[in-house]
């Protein structure tokens, strides 16, 4: 059996008045998605458990088949393992944004204007880090660049159980006076955020970025703190041999600690418009050359989400459903069997600007079998009525051994 597992990131939303009150996912076009889903099992999954933020790190923690509440260490940890940052026990690693603020002198009456510093180029974002990192770091405090907006920060022998810091997202268009650091060591997590913005203001790429007429991305905000991540391998648990698609370091980071191999492609940018059919081709291509699973993520929907935009979120989706989704249509006499699973990790509401804890919806594809769905497709009122896992991370197992 092959195993196809698509992870539409931030898909799942709530009626829309400007969509004649449908969710992005009921009012876009999705041939490919209504084919696989008439004969699919629908169902929905808790992916946050209660008392967890809702992220995409605990989200795709659950996805892919580890209780959050046994294995969650923090968002950061998981993305410095893609990076290849080697963190001792008593390391603390942060996820550091490249943000736009606005221009008031005292930090602490300043907006949150982009969280993702107006989408900042990888190279651009290298510079900046850099910058960060030679006026900043010292010997137990270190800057690494990641993809665009997407960074690390490492403060080594040092895990701080009180602190609370807010995720960016989370404060668009936001003051972010209510949402400073919080707890032990934030007074050293703001002095640093305020002097990143001392640092980045005249910085030559955002002077460029300006002329541009393009955000500067004039903060780092520092989040997502955690320690280790230590998981057994997908092979230990399923005997299932199998590779990760994917742009965004956070699940890269998944992958390569659940023992995955990581497929790069070219033009998959973790943003809004990226390489749908590079990422189609590369899961197909993959299943076809040997392996047994194939993780398959996009990050679209979600940025979409984040950004207000419906007509983005609604593009996003067909695109999903054309290059993804249609791929494996097209290629579904390539296997002699092949099961599919499409789901959002979490909801990210155009709406909120941010994710909620929404039990998601899934559907699953066996070319062998014809399950009946009478609804003939698939979105996020229908899969209310379909099957439920309250532990998210139980969905995995059935989609690869067909027990709950």
């Amino acid at each position: 059996m092959k195993y196809l597992l698509i992870v539409a990131d931030g898909m799942a939303d709530y009626k829309i008045e400007a969509l004649g009150n449908k969710t992005p996912l009921q009012y876009a076009n999705t041939p490919n998605i209504d084919f696989l889903a008439s004969s699919s099992i629908i169902g929905t999954a808790q992916t946050i458990p209660p008392g967890f933020p809702p992220g995409s790190d605990v989200a795709n923690l659950s996805v892919i088949g580890y209780n959050p509440e046994v294995y969650y260490t923090g968002r950061s940890p998981i993305e410095a393992v893609s990076m290849g940052i080697k963190l001792d026990e008593n390391d603390m690693a942060l996820r550091c944004n490249l943000v736009t603020l606005s221009d008031e002198e005292d930090y602490s009456e300043k907006t949150m204007v982009d969280y993702s510093g107006g989408e900042i180029s990888t190279e651009e974002a290298a510079q900046l880090i850099g910058a960060i990192n030679k006026e900043l770091g010292t010997e137990i405090i270190n800057f690494y660049a990641g993809m665009s907006y997407r960074h690390v920060m490492v403060w080594k022998n040092n895990i701080l159980d009180t602190l609370n810091l807010t995720p960016p997202h989370d404060l668009s268009e936001k003051k972010i006076s209510d949402n400073l650091p919080k707890g032990e060591g934030s007074s050293l997590i703001y002095d640093l955020m305020v002097k990143s913005a001392a640092i980045l203001k005249d910085h030559p790429v955002n002077l460029a970025r300006m002329k541009k007429g393009l955000k500067p991305a004039n903060s780092i905000w520092l989040w997502g703190e955690g320690s280790k991540l230590i998981l057994p391998s997908i092979k230990e648990l399923y005997n299932l041999n199998g590779s990760v698609v994917a742009a965004v370091d956070l699940v890269k980071g998944l992958g390569i600690a659940s023992g995955l191999d990581i497929i790069d492609v070219e033009g998959a940018t973790g943003a809004v418009e990226t390489n749908f059919a590079g990422k189609g081709e590369a899961a197909i291509n993959e299943l076809k050359n040997g392996k047994d699973f194939v993780f398959v993520h996009i990050e679209s929907p979600d940025e979409a989400g984040h950004q207000g935009d419906v007509d983005s979120k609604v593009w996003s989706i067909e695109q999903i459903d054309k290059e993804v989704i249609g791929r494996a249509v097209n290629d579904l006499d390539s296997f002699d069997k092949l099961r599919i699973m499409l789901l959002p990790d979490h909801y990210t509401p155009i709406s909120e600007k941010t994710h909620t804890n929404d039990s998601v919806p899934f559907m699953i594809y066996d070319k062998d079998l014809r399950w009946v769905n009478e609804s003939k497709t698939y979105d996020e009122e229908l899969c209310e009525n379909g099957m439920h896992f309250k532990k998210g991370h139980e969905l995995i197992s059935y989609f690869f051994l067909g027990t709950k």
